[in-house]
């Protein structure tokens, strides 16, 4: 049992799923960070530093009664409430976060992208066109022998 179970964990698939799991949570403190603090400040300046965290409306009011100042004090005295900016700040702060990763995966994959493509391994037959094996000397489609002086100039 031992043995069946080493051979699970030491297998690529755990081990590879253990460093995802790593490299996402490390990952997930550097976009964090890039909406934090490269993107919210430019918005809060874009935006006047409008907050919608205490926008709410009160459904049934609580002990005592209202009108409440903020959103903390309606559920602090028992209110029903709709609290609409809340939410719109959580949508928000997503938008954002997707915008980073965006441009963070964006900027991975060019860097991951070979510089230059694989060369081709067909080559077109010169009596029919087919797309065949580059170093094969008959075409499968036509049956032509692919020598130097049978092909046909072109």
């Amino acid at each position: 049992m031992f043995k069946e179970f080493k051979e699970f964990a030491i297998k690529g698939n755990v081990v590879d799923m253990a460093v995802g799991v790593l490299i996402g949570a490390a990952f997930t403190t550097v976009v964090n960070s890039v909406v934090e603090d490269l993107l919210k400040g430019p918005l809060g300046l874009l935006t006047g530093g409008m907050d919608f965290g205490d926008r709410f409306v009160v459904l049934k009011a609580g002990d005592p009664g209202g009108p409440y100042a903020t959103l903390a004090a309606a559920r602090e005295a028992g209110a029903s409430v709709l609290a609409w900016g809340s939410f719109l700040n959580s949508v928000i702060a997503f938008l954002l976060t997707a915008l980073a990763l965006f441009f963070i995966v964006r900027w991975i994959n060019r860097l991951r992208r070979p510089d230059t493509p694989p060369a081709p391994s067909t080559k077109p037959c010169p009596f029919c066109r087919s797309h065949i094996d580059e170093k094969a000397t008959r075409c499968p489609q036509c049956t032509s022998q692919l020598d130097e002086e049978a092909a046909p100039a072109t």
